[in-house]
């Protein structure tokens, strides 16, 4: 499951910028805003790397105008941990909206760097990036329960077949087997099923 973001008081910020310009505005804004600076790293930088030193929450990248690399190494970056990331990309980089959300950007501001702003932003990204994952998760659950249900369905035809009963009488068999045992059921469906393509394999 993923990791939940903290309460915006105890986030962790990691900075992706080179710019001491922006890297000022940057600055000033988490410490208005009472965020703690995890680190900061440049656009060509290894951002996994980062992320796994600085154990950060949410990454916040400031470019002029974000290059498909720069994306795609957001996206690597986050594949395997989820968090919020905010770009905040100069008036040329406005073409590459539709690019950097689905690369997991949960907020794309253009020309809009300034210090006020920042906490702002920051909430409406983490809301976003909260709600996302949440259906995610939702998601995954019903891939799952899917799954689950085709597994207990074959080992229910299993057993149909081989002790000639209805389709009753087999789950009751796998339900009864699986409180004997204290398994899941879709676990003792595994379970014949394997044996069965042990002992006959089915085409």
């Amino acid at each position: 499951m993923t990791k939940r973001v903290p309460p915006s008081a105890g986030l962790r910020i990691l900075l992706v910028d080179d710019d001491p310009a922006r890297l000022t505005l940057l600055r000033q804004g988490l410490a208005q805003a009472g965020y703690e600076l995890a680190g900061q790293v440049g656009p060509k930088d290894d951002l996994l790397a980062a992320l796994r030193r600085t154990q950060s929450d949410v990454v916040i990248a400031s470019v002029s105008s974000p290059g498909r690399d720069t994306l795609e190494g957001l996206a690597k970056a986050t594949a395997s941990n989820p968090k919020p990331v905010v770009m905040f990309v100069g008036k040329e980089g406005a073409d590459l909206a539709g690019e950097a959300i689905r690369a997991g950007v949960s907020a794309y501001v253009v020309d809009g760097l300034a210090p006020r702003r920042v906490k702002s932003v920051l909430d409406v990204a983490i809301a976003r990036f909260a709600e996302f994952q949440k259906l995610r998760e939702e998601v995954e659950r019903s891939r799952t329960a899917l799954a689950e249900r085709k597994v207990i369905e074959r080992a229910k035809g299993i057993l149909m077949r081989q002790r000639g009963i209805g389709e009753d009488e087999a789950y009751q068999m796998l339900r009864r087997a699986a409180m004997g045992q204290n398994r899941r059921l879709v676990d003792v469906a595994e379970g014949l099923i394997s044996a069965a393509q042990m002992l006959t394999p089915e085409p």
